[in-house]
């Protein structure tokens, strides 16, 4: 549970003092359309002032219940006090002195505290970046560079989010929009439909073990079957549960399926967990819950409580490019491996992951209740706190609803919740992991006042 850090009791969040967007959050938002390059999309004008474990303020005094924790970063919550005396006290001793031309003991400490808690056999290596989009990029680079370039094709597959950089943009398939007017992409990456069970790609009315078997054996049949010999795959890129794509978790016979498909040919298994990672579902990693062993484990976001900071770790033998082939100046900051190590000791020692399975499965309870008589909701899923809530313009034909999505989301920041989307028409819960039952209630309570408000103004 959050200590309250600031003169607030937890009984007063949400406050809506000024409705947003207020005029202060207003002016900071015409400047930066001014001086930034708007590349990304955002949901609503919220402008953030300050945060305190799953609360936020905006500029205009408004108090929120945070519902996306920095789009699954701040998994320990903001500003918790550990974690910031532990930045300030390595700001004062160095700032940066760049670990792949030299050494210091923090990059040691933080590597043993990671290998203890990362879900991978025997002995691990692990080399440091600075954001999912590098881990993912380097894991690309050790797949391919134990086998020597041996083998040239890596797998990923339909409605993943890997990154936006060249070789993790290659992978990706979330959004057109995210490809639109960059190609020529990396050559030899193949898409696999991935089972999302509510919508499956192999046909309606297939259970969730059905759609999971079906994508083993188009692997098996259309792709090493006709395409490309698995000889010559060097690795299967999965989001154990995918992020962007939905928050869609896939059935637990695919994910051991898979791990025995790639381990029957050779082919390593490079778990993304740059989302799913530090506690967000309940366990360290998401896939802890399908009792399977990844070869390598790309991951960033909460490592560091915010602080740009990413991660590779995987079986040792694989870890071992030869020296001068893949460095970076920041990566493994010291004041990033400072607040990772904080990070992890938080978690441990709030039994963070308990609290994550609780209130995980309580907000999953209340919208699966919500959906018996709810028009828009069309599917629940999720692990711990990593929870989508789908809704859909009729549960019969499952069209997504994607203006509704918006509307729902506005009205509940509007209301004092700061919650987004994935996927074209999914409602992306994460929110810090040590967020309290009550404030979860509040927030929850919110959100499905906001789905009936739509559901009355959209109704057909």
């Amino acid at each position: 549970m959050p200590n309250w850090y600031w003169d607030i009791k937890p009984s007063d969040v949400p406050r809506i003092i000024i409705e947003p967007p207020g005029p202060n959050a207003l002016r900071v938002v015409k400047t930066d359309e001014s001086l930034l390059m708007q590349s990304f999309s955002r949901w609503y004008p919220l402008v953030i002032r300050r945060g305190f474990g799953p609360v936020i303020e905006d500029v205009d005094g408004n108090l929120y219940i945070d519902f996306n924790a920095g789009i699954a970063v701040m998994n320990v919550g903001h500003s918790h006090p550990r974690v910031i005396r532990a930045i300030k006290e390595q700001a004062d001793k160095f700032t940066h002195y760049s670990l792949t031309d030299f050494y210091y003991e923090l990059a040691v400490k933080h590597a043993s505290m990671l290998m203890e808690i990362t879900p991978i056999s025997g002995p691990k290596r692990v080399f440091y970046t600075n954001s999912g989009t590098e881990s993912i990029e380097g894991a690309l680079k050790v797949s391919r560079g134990f086998f020597r370039n041996q083998r040239p094709y890596v797998m990923a597959f339909l409605g993943a989010f890997h990154g936006r950089t060249y070789g993790s943009m290659s992978l990706t398939a979330s959004k057109p929009i995210q490809r639109f007017g960059f190609n020529p992409m990396m050559p030899n990456v193949i898409h696999i439909p991935y089972p999302y069970p509510y919508r499956c790609p192999f046909g309606k009315g297939l259970s969730e073990e059905e759609c999971g078997e079906s994508a083993l054996s188009y692997i098996e049949d259309w792709i090493f079957g006709r395409l490309v010999d698995p000889s010559e795959v060097a690795a299967v890129f999965i989001e154990p549960i995918q992020g962007e794509g939905g928050y869609v978790v896939p059935p637990r016979n695919f994910m051991n399926g898979l791990r025995k498909l790639t381990r029957d040919n050779g082919i390593l298994l490079v778990a993304d967990e740059v989302q799913s990672g530090f506690g967000r579902t309940g366990r360290w990693f998401a896939v802890e819950h399908f009792g399977i062993e990844p070869d390598l484990i790309a991951m960033a976001k909460a490592i560091a409580a915010g602080l740009p900071l990413g991660a590779i770790v995987g079986r040792g033998e694989l870890m071992n490019l030869p020296r001068g082939s893949h460095a970076n100046t920041f990566g493994g900051n010291p004041l990033a491996l400072a607040a990772g190590v904080e990070v992890i000791n938080v978690i441990r020692d709030e039994d963070l992951l308990t609290n994550a399975s609780r209130v995980g499965d309580y907000i999953i309870r209340r919208f699966r209740e919500e959906a018996d008589s709810s028009r828009l909701i069309g599917d629940v899923r999720g692990l711990g706190l990593m929870i989508g809530v789908e809704l859909v313009r009729d549960r019969r034909s499952r069209e997504p609803a994607v203006k509704e999505l918006s509307e729902v989301l506005v009205r509940s920041f509007k209301r004092g919740v700061a919650v987004i989307g994935a996927g074209r028409s999914t409602i992306r819960i994460a929110p810090p992991l040590n967020i309290p039952i009550e404030l979860a209630e509040r927030a929850v309570d919110i959100i499905i006042e906001s789905i009936r408000s739509v559901e009355r103004d959209y109704a057909k």
